[in-house]
């Protein structure tokens, strides 16, 4: 169908549109319009994806003379790929109507690691020793005949086509990462649209991409590579010279010099180490003339070999010269050493340490005499030096990298970051694993350019509530900020918010609370007794992996477990990928036999923000409390106060908006679709409160009833009878006989002149 939008005229693959998505493009349009940025909360399962893509690109085709580019930025390779097929559909249906004017270029950037096609390259364990294995074989002075032989690398040609493609959909890291943004996003013109989806956690994001950990093993990794680059250095800038008045064998070296001379001028034949240790020298004198002029001047390199980038932001470095003591090779690497000794030295102390960026940087110089200048420039006198050393295992490498990312970050900001360090984890004091922790409080800082850089980014979810405290954590004004409720034809959503068990005690997962065994046993009576009613699928959310395995070792103590396991058998999420996968896909096959499963997961993890439980996958999905962050986190008081200080942002407004967004997240897994059903318990008496209720996006509160919000487990069990039962009738999905969700190309053109309505 198509249809207009003031000027613009949409056309959309499909012969009917929600009313959401049709108000989810005029609130778009609007930012477009304006040029400025946006926050739209839309309902999870209404079309989000193709509302957006089906806008923009008739937008494009609407103003050939004002092309725009779109980003779109996913958060894992699943989603990637649903987005490209979404295009793909889309961009059919727009050639078939529009013909051959309407083609575009899309592709999909992923890592290497997704893309490689060299099994021995693929077949290494870690992403970044994929990377290196990559750069072995495709570093611009050791490229392999083979490659040509085999074809064009996916990777290398996607990374070629990104400045020629209309829409490219890659990961956040590859706008928000610095390191990553400087090599793959840095041609990208203004007239850009970037689509941030699925951004309720766009901020931590940000924060993970500016902050460092170290460690003692990271630390010895340093001091080796370091040894290793000292070693190569040596190597290459030991030219054979002829010192006859130094040389206690004067006679042996005009011997060997006439040799060499004869055979040079007779057959034209040089000495093959000479030859190439000058060539390593001449390399290493023409790297320390380019940094005189300043980093930025690089055009004698190559440019496929820019694996590393600065982990500040570019423009407050690049356009400086590099400072003069640490432009020749073996200064610069005496530097390092001298800041390993430091950190070192501070990974010794038996108490907590926290300071910020400034005393830090004024302690490094007073110790060991290294300036702030000298640290701001180390992560890209790093990345000059590695490509003269020609070294393409860079996964060996890391240790000292991560050093210098450190002292670049700490020599670059003064505001934003503290430095803890902390002798061993308070909840394990018994085992020392000292770490200084880099922590970047400041969102802003990684998504700044961004948003100076383009003209519109959309940052877009199902749970951005509450939606007004985005543009105080990421410092920005949006045109346009929306939340959409959902329109349905029949009330497939169920939220109930349980406080109490049968025997009428409160359940909480709060720190004073949560091992009380009566609430691990009312838990698991509430677990046991909806097993016992919901078909198919049934999915839990745990506050956090060390909860879930204590509530789940005391259910098979007592018995509960076994008797869970008679009616449907039990998966569990772990922190290793593998064993979560294999457990995912167990848990498919359980539910499409008919014989039903559990999936017990954890909110923050890798379940929880990328797996869709639709259909007969999740009938019910269980919140087991509020997923607050550990409090005591010495990391997160810090970003706390930073935020109360900065953006005035109280601690407790934060915390209980982090919290609720996490569980938004997780009990909006089990609906996926208008034509899906699921219930949703949150199980923890806190719910009940209307500050903690209220944060919850609207299409969730909209369908939460009053007499839903303090159940026991009774009566929580029959309100789940009486919804199946209802779910379990046919009915109209066009809303013919009640609530129209669906709406025709004919009821737009009524809209438009002014005659129709949307009624949901």
């Amino acid at each position: 169908m198509k249809f207009q939008i003031e000027d613009v005229t949409v056309y959309f693959p499909y012969d009917n549109i929600y009313p959401e998505q049709y108000s989810y493009m005029v609130e778009l349009k609007r930012a477009l319009d304006a040029k400025g940025h946006c926050l739209l909360e839309m309902p999870t399962g209404t079309g989000k994806t193709i509302a957006l893509l089906s806008l923009i690109t008739s937008y494009v085709l609407a103003k050939p003379s004002n092309p725009v580019k779109l980003l779109y930025c996913t958060r894992t390779v699943h989603e990637m790929e649903k987005t490209l097929a979404e295009l793909r559909f889309l961009h059919d249906y727009q050639v078939k109507e529009l013909g051959p004017s309407a083609r575009i270029l899309a592709l999909g950037l992923s890592s290497r690691k997704n893309l490689c096609v060299n099994p021995r390259v693929v077949s290494a364990k870690s992403r970044d020793s994929v990377d290196a294995a990559c750069r072995k074989l495709t570093a611009s002075w050791d490229l392999r005949a083979f490659g040509k032989q085999k074809g064009w690398c996916p990777y290398f040609l996607a990374r070629r086509m990104v400045q020629f493609a209309n829409v490219v959909v890659y990961s956040y890291q590859y706008l928000l990462d610095p390191k990553v943004a400087g090599v793959i996003s840095k041609e990208m013109q203004r007239e850009t649209v970037v689509v941030f989806d699925e951004a309720h956690n766009i901020d931590n994001v940000c924060i993970e991409a500016l902050s460092v950990n170290v460690r003692t093993q990271t630390l010895d990794g340093a001091s080796r590579n370091l040894s290793r680059m000292s070693q190569e250095i040596e190597r290459r800038t030991e030219i054979i010279t002829l010192n006859i008045r130094k040389s206690p064998c004067a006679i042996w070296h005009l011997n060997f010099a006439f040799l060499a001379w004869f055979l040079h001028k007779s057959f034209g034949i040089s000495p093959p180490e000479r030859r190439l240790k000058a060539t390593d020298a001449g390399r290493l004198r023409a790297e320390y003339n380019r940094l005189v002029d300043g980093l930025a001047q690089r055009g004698d390199l190559p440019t496929g070999d820019t694996w590393l980038a600065n982990p500040a932001l570019p423009d407050d470095i690049l356009k400086e010269a590099v400072p003069g003591n640490i432009r020749r090779a073996e200064h610069f690497l005496s530097v390092l050493r001298r800041f390993v000794q430091y950190l070192k030295g501070r990974l010794q102390t038996e108490s907590v340490e926290k300071e910020g960026p400034v005393t830090f940087v004024a302690s490094v110089n007073a110790q060991v005499g290294i300036d702030q200048k000298m640290l701001k420039f180390c992560y890209d006198r790093l990345h000059s030096l590695m490509l003269t050393l020609e070294i393409t295992d860079t996964d060996e490498f890391l240790h000292i990298q991560t050093i210098c990312d450190l002292a670049t970050l700490v020599g670059t900001y003064t505001r934003g970051f503290s430095i803890i360090i902390e002798p061993f984890d308070e909840r394990m004091p018994h085992i020392p694993d000292p770490v200084l922790q880099l922590c970047c409080h400041d969102a802003s800082l990684a998504i700044k350019p961004v948003f100076e850089r383009f003209q519109s980014v959309v940052i877009t979810s199902g749970t951005l509530s509450p939606i007004d405290l985005y543009p105080r954590l990421l410092n920005f004004n949006p045109v346009v900020s929306r939340s959409f409720t959902m329109s349905l034809t029949r009330d497939c959503i169920c939220p109930m918010v349980l406080t109490r068990g049968s025997d009428q005690l409160p359940v909480s997962t709060k720190y004073d609370l949560r091992s009380d065994p009566g609430v691990e046993k009312n838990y698991g009576k509430l677990l046991l007794e909806m097993v016992s009613v919901v078909p198919d699928g049934v999915v839990c959310f745990f506050v956090s992996y060390s909860y879930m395995d204590g509530i789940v070792n005391s259910w098979h103590e007592s018995g509960i477990l076994k008797e869970i396991m008679q009616r449907k058998l039990v998966f569990i999420e772990t922190q290793d990928v593998v064993e979560t996968t294999l457990a995912l896909d167990n848990y498919r096959r359980a539910c499409d036999c008919g014989r039903g499963a559990v999936f017990f997961s954890v909110a923050r993890g890798k379940v929880a923000e990328g797996i869709d439980f639709d259909r007969h996958y999740g009938r019910l999905v269980i919140m087991f409390g509020i997923p607050f962050q550990y409090t005591l986190s010495r990391i997160l008081l810090a970003r706390l106060e930073y935020l109360r200080e900065t953006f005035q942002i109280k601690e407790g407004d934060f915390l209980t908006f982090d919290a609720l967004r996490q569980a938004a997240q997780c009990v909006g897994r089990v609906i996926r679709s208008k034509a899906d059903y699921g219930m949703m318990i949150f199980a923890d008496k806190r719910y009940s409160r209307h500050d903690k209720r209220s944060k919850l996006p609207s299409w969730i509160l909209s369908h939460l009833r009053d007499a839903h919000l303090n159940l026991s487990t009774d009566m929580a069990v029959h309100i789940a009878r009486e919804f199946l039962r209802k779910m379990a009738q046919p009915y109209d999905k066009s809303g013919a006989m009640g609530k129209r969700t669906l709406l025709s190309q004919e009821d737009l053109e009524k809209m438009v002149n002014g005659v129709g309505d949307m009624v949901f």
